[in-house]
């Protein structure tokens, strides 16, 4: 059995029953995924009936469309399916065929990245709500989600670098609100560090590349603040917590150094680096000091 053909078969089909939920045509076939494509149909039409009554971010909107509209144009949506003259060969009937199930291909797809942006736009009002969860919450899962299609969609390895440092802020402010739980603390620590590292190496590599130490100037302004947060985190704070929090401080103070380190190689040119690690490149001495 050919598990692509009969996945496309489900895709054609839950394209015609969004378009008939939306007052399309009556398509008259069955098939037996029909009991959960109509399910899912439901689900999309709640999305959208009861969306939450919130405001949607202006640069969400905008990334989602460029999202959809590559994809529309990886598929091939909105093209004219290739024909062939009508004298040239006794193809022809064939050709024409294969142009109609192409059309009927791409109206499905485009059935298909209607009901996905709709939901998606749906579901972004729930991504709204979501932003003030902290873990253990309904909606933290979404929250998370959220960030992750945020990095999916960024241009450049520089804005997802700066992504990646805001949700370590985001994760800093989580874990104010876990003190007392020192499971739940240091899980948030253990991912604010993570998610500082994964900037924190795309913006250094980002500089080095570049010969550039613009992408620095983002980091040294997030240790400046981030440093003073963290600290913070140590009032009231258990022994086994102040323990997990020295060991971020410690981490952001190697940052502080690898940025130095970085600037002072880029303006003397930038010498072949000793390596790289979690941070990024790890920069050579510059020729003056050997």
């Amino acid at each position: 059995m050919d598990s692509d053909l009969f996945s496309r078969r489900r895709a054609a089909r839950f394209a015609q029953l969004l378009d008939e939920a939306n007052g399309g045509r009556r398509h008259h076939v069955r098939s037996r995924a029909d009991d959960r494509l109509t399910a899912l149909v439901a689900v999309g039409q709640r999305l959208v009936a009861d969306r939450p009554d919130v405001q949607v971010d202006a640069e969400f909107r905008t990334g989602l469309r460029a999202m959809l509209v590559a994809t529309a144009e990886r598929e091939g949506m909105g093209t004219a399916a290739a024909t062939t003259p009508a004298a040239t060969t006794d193809a022809t009937p064939r050709t024409s065929l294969l142009g109609a199930v192409t059309a009927r291909q791409v109206r499905a797809r485009g059935a298909i990245l209607v009901g996905i942006a709709a939901g998606a736009v749906a579901l972004s009002g729930i991504s709204a709500a979501s932003e003030d969860a902290v873990p253990g919450d309904a909606l933290y899962g979404m929250k998370r989600s959220t960030e992750r299609a945020q990095l999916a969609l960024a241009s450049s390895d520089l804005s997802r670098g700066q992504l990646f440092l805001d949700f370590a802020r985001t994760r800093l402010d989580e874990a104010g609100t876990l003190h007392g739980d020192l499971a739940g603390f240091s899980a948030v620590l253990d991912d604010m560090d993570a998610d500082t590292r994964q900037g924190v190496r795309l913006l250094t590599t980002t500089a080095a590349q570049r010969s550039d130490p613009a992408g620095l100037d983002a980091v040294n302004t997030f240790v400046t603040g981030q440093r003073k947060a963290v600290g913070g985190l140590l009032d009231g704070a258990s022994r086994g917590e102040r323990d997990r929090t020295r060991r971020s401080l410690a981490l952001l103070d190697a940052i502080r150094k690898r940025s130095d380190a970085l600037r002072a190689a880029i303006a003397c040119g930038l010498p072949a680096p000793a390596g790289s690690d979690a941070l990024g490149p790890a920069p050579g001495p510059c020729p003056s000091d050997r």
